[in-house]
């Protein structure tokens, strides 16, 4: 896999790049190894994978926030259309509060947004039937003894 990553504008938010490798049946990316996100620096043992699919252009799907203890870190792409992605830096003791960024992912780029804990997120469509794709690492308190 020749996994590319890129820090952008706030801390921690990270573009991805797996290129897909094509032939004349279609393509084939693997988009998520857990030993080549560690190798660069992600640690994160994701746990859950969400998909949504938006069925018009224009759908707003945000801006989402988990508080703990259900803050999570996301892993996005898109698996069909395009997407106008936002990420808000909501880390009141960050220097980045409030700031944002902004994002165009598509299909078939190989390009993935990680997403940390404390940020807010949220997309616009950019074409009809749009798919995208959440791997999900989810912070869960420990179990309370006697439960």
């Amino acid at each position: 896999m020749k996994m590319s990553v890129r820090s952008l504008l706030l801390p921690n938010i990270k573009l991805i790049c797996a290129p897909p490798i094509s032939d004349e049946r279609g393509y084939f990316a693997e988009t998520y190894q857990y030993f080549h996100f560690a190798a660069a620096g992600i640690n994160h043992e994701f746990i859950q994978d969400n998909q949504s699919g938006s069925s018009r252009k224009g759908t707003v799907r945000g801006l989402h926030f988990q508080a703990p203890p259900c803050a999570q870190t996301k892993l996005i792409r898109v698996l069909r259309g395009r997407i106008f992605d936002v990420v808000v830096d909501l880390r009141r003791s960050a220097a980045t509060f409030g700031k944002h960024l902004t994002i165009e992912l598509a299909e078939g780029s190989g390009h993935q947004l990680l997403v940390p804990i404390g940020f807010a997120h949220g997309f616009c469509t950019l074409e009809d039937d749009t798919e995208v794709l959440y791997k999900v690492v989810l912070r869960i308190l420990p179990r309370m003894s006697g439960e």
